[in-house]
């Protein structure tokens, strides 16, 4: 089923392709779950700005498209530690993007990022954790950070599973399969690196800093 994003929770949800072809050239923009709570319920988001002292920067906002200057500039939370990484797409699918942080003790080590004229969100996430995986040097114990559920639980509890039975799945194709089969086998191949899900904009400052990455393609400064 084609893939979403929510503009409320931001999370990926998914519409049956037979729904979509009902209406043309409709794009979801919320959730069920969204959608179905009542006016207000939704995460309250500060006014824009924030940063400053006293205050704190504005969470929540999944469009900011903030250079990985003004990210540094804004937010200070989180661990400072571990690689970082994140996809966008808009719309999805549509032009998108990656980007992957390698941190410690709070500075930078290596970082990567790309983008695609027409992608998914899924796959743009994918291709971070693939470039994330890569910036680790060989026996370096660190934590690849993504802010996907969908990729944490593909990786360390579904391909597990469709390895086992030949790269199939009950119910259907699996998507991206390539990406998943190339960060499966990363993956098998890092034991001592743990894929671990960070919550999207909430104040993490490498998470933010790969969300910018992710969406440099939008912008004439990175």
């Amino acid at each position: 089923m084609p893939d979403f994003e929510c503009a409320t929770c931001l999370k990926s949800f998914s519409i049956p392709e037979a729904t979509l072809a009902k209406f043309p050239g409709w794009v979801p923009k919320q959730c069920l779950q969204c959608k179905k709570s009542k006016p207000g319920a939704a995460r309250a988001k500060p006014k824009a700005g924030g940063g400053g002292a006293g205050r704190r920067p504005s969470f929540g906002a999944a469009e900011a498209n903030r250079t990985t200057a003004e990210v540094l500039a804004l937010y200070s939370e989180g661990p400072d530690a571990g690689v970082f990484t994140d996809g966008a797409a808009s719309p999805n699918p549509g032009p998108g993007g990656w980007g992957a942080v390698c941190v410690l003790d709070g500075k930078i080590v290596a970082e990567r990022h790309g983008h695609e004229p027409h992608t998914t969100n899924n796959r743009m996430e994918l291709k971070a954790l693939i470039a994330g995986y890569r910036l680790v040097p060989k026996g370096v114990s660190t934590t690849v950070y993504t802010d996907s559920e969908l990729c944490v639980n593909t990786i360390t509890i579904w391909a597990v599973s469709w390895e086992r039975n030949g790269w199939k799945k009950k119910g259907g194709e699996i998507k991206n399969l390539e990406l998943v089969q190339e960060l499966f086998d990363l993956a098998q191949g890092r034991p001592d690196i743990q894929l671990k899900w960070i919550k999207a904009h909430a104040g993490s400052r490498w998470n933010e800093y790969a969300d910018a990455l992710a969406t440099a393609y939008r912008r004439d400064v990175v």
